[in-house]
């Protein structure tokens, strides 16, 4: 696979499931918006709502759950894989960017 091959955005299909469960009925209507914007520990910091897709979105469908991003977050986050952990140590979607040069302890912010 070339880098041009890369996709913009993986999901595991653990959080596929987690996240079809989270939109319920509106699985066909809505999906999980995934953004960039300034700040965080590390300059840029993470965000995920499940929203529709806005006019500047594209729009990719992984696991039959629809993912929406803007272009300054699909440069960001181009071959990195969201993965959703339930263990004792606390559950959430975790961000695996192999184009941060730094991340924080919390997991949500980074840097470019």
């Amino acid at each position: 696979m070339s880098v041009s091959d890369t996709p913009a955005l993986q999901l595991t299909e653990k959080a596929a499931q987690q996240i079809a469960t989270l939109l319920g009925p509106d699985k066909a209507q809505k999906g999980l918006r995934v953004f960039v914007e300034a700040g965080g520990c590390s300059g840029l910091s993470y965000g995920m709502e499940l929203n529709t897709r806005q006019p500047q979105d594209t729009e990719l469908e992984q696991f039959g759950v629809k993912i929406f991003l803007d272009e300054e977050a699909a440069s960001y986050l181009k071959g990195s894989v969201i993965d959703y952990a339930d263990g004792l140590t606390g559950a959430g979607f975790r961000i695996q960017n192999p184009n941060a040069r730094h991340t924080c302890g919390c997991g949500k912010s980074f840097e470019a």
